[in-house]
């Protein structure tokens, strides 16, 4: 018999009843405290600590197809914490830790391998930047060490170090508490535990407006499933967002764009961690299954396809082979896209909106994924408290105002 993927996961919500029926088209049947526009690990993730940590279970999820299906579902699964700027290495090292007992917490396995991330050195540049990276990490208390040509090999065996190669491998930088998890295990997780807890979930309830009262107050949204009216309004709609901001009458400063991936015929283990090359301008690792996942960069135009540009794809196969010859006979089984945001520096915007009751958590580019419980629990405590934690303070949209911008270089696993 074949599931869904919607099967299986109603079948992990068994036994929730309270999900509400279609919404009137003018009176609520039901206000909640607080409506997250959203159904990724990020908006889930936000429902579930409002719920366990602050005692808001009057909450509703809306989530325009199913659950898990929009970045959560379309990413590298790649997990790390190694960023130059003070304000990402303590908002990403905050999802690192929640990362680590993230199984335990939600009693849901999102299968989270800490097997390292190595960023590869192929010249001086890069030597520099990543020794700066490493030295600078260990300033902040996030650990990442440099290796030695030797050592790098050493670690991931199938690396040649020799020096006639066209890149070869000066060193790299690694990060062990680094490592991968499953995508789409995170997002059931967070449902499942925000489930039990009170929070309602509504798939295929895309948002079409934003109600405002007479004092420009937040008072509901509006839905394909009606009006459902809510005091506070979290926004984390990944590829969406700006969409969803203009109904609110609010321009943010975002672009979106195609981001592809693919993942290969499965074989028997061959690489041990997750590995980066910016140089070559694409990384790899290997799933449990044994397929070799890769990450492409952005495309040079912005859209909302999911599919993207073929040529980014072939560049990316190019640079793996470049790296690692032994797969040049590999078959690949699919690639994919997802639409990221992304702002002028490349930095998260986690806070509130200059809306009373609107608050949004967008612009993650390509770090939305590791960035999962950490952007989750500091969006949650933004909503609950109606003011930023200290991690997210920086990632305001006033800095784009007075030009304090987190021009985060490392804003990607490659140099986007």
């Amino acid at each position: 018999m074949k599931f869904s993927a919607r099967s299986l996961f109603a079948n992990a919500l068994s036994g929730h009843e309270n999900w509400p029926e279609q919404f009137p088209d003018k009176e609520p049947k039901k206000e909640y405290d607080v409506v997250i526009v959203g159904g990724g690990g990020h908006g889930l993730g936000a429902a579930y600590y409002l719920a366990k940590k602050y005692g808001i279970t009057n909450v509703a999820v809306l989530e325009k197809g199913w659950i898990g299906g929009g970045n959560t579902g379309r990413n590298t699964t790649i997990i790390r914490s190694n960023y130059l700027f003070d304000e990402s290495a303590g908002i990403y090292d905050h999802a690192v830790d929640l990362w680590d007992g993230l199984s335990q917490e939600l009693n849901y396995n999102v299968m989270f391998s800490k097997r390292g991330v190595l960023m590869l050195a192929h010249n001086v540049h890069d030597v520099q930047s990543f020794q700066r990276h490493v030295h600078a990490n260990r300033l902040n208390g996030v650990d990442n060490k440099w290796l030695s040509p030797e050592e790098c090999q050493e670690f991931v065996p199938i690396l040649d170090i020799s020096q006639n190669r066209r890149y070869p491998v000066m060193g790299g930088a690694l990060q062990m508490r680094a490592g991968t998890a499953r995508h789409d295990s995170v997002a059931w997780g967070y449902a499942r535990a925000a489930s039990q807890l009170g929070v309602d979930i509504i798939q295929n309830c895309m948002v079409t407006g934003i109600r405002r009262g007479p004092d420009g107050a937040i008072e509901g949204v509006e839905t394909v499933k009606g009006y459902i009216g809510a005091k506070k309004v979290g926004v984390s709609a990944a590829g969406n967002t700006s969409v969803v901001m203009d109904m609110a009458g609010l321009r943010f400063p975002l672009e979106s764009y195609p981001l592809q991936a693919l993942v290969s015929e499965p074989i028997k283990p061959v690489v041990p961690c997750v590995i980066m090359s910016n140089a070559v301008h694409a990384y790899i690792s290997q799933s449990d299954k044994g397929e070799l996942v890769i990450g492409a960069g952005t495309d040079q135009y912005t859209s909302y396809s999911q599919r993207g540009a073929l040529h980014i794809v072939e560049h990316t196969l190019m640079s793996i082979c470049e790296i690692f010859p032994i797969f040049r006979r590999m078959r690949m089984l699919r690639n994919w896209g997802g639409v990221v945001d992304v702002t002028p520096d490349r930095s998260p915007i986690v806070g509130k909106t200059p809306i009373e009751g609107l608050f949004v958590n967008c612009g993650w580019g390509t770090g939305g994924f590791k960035a999962t419980p950490g952007a989750a629990d500091l969006f949650a405590y933004t909503i609950a408290k109606d003011e930023p934690h200290k991690i997210n303070a920086p990632f305001n949209l006033d800095r784009f105002v007075g030009g304090r911008l987190i021009d985060e270089a490392a804003a990607a696993a490659v140099a986007h």
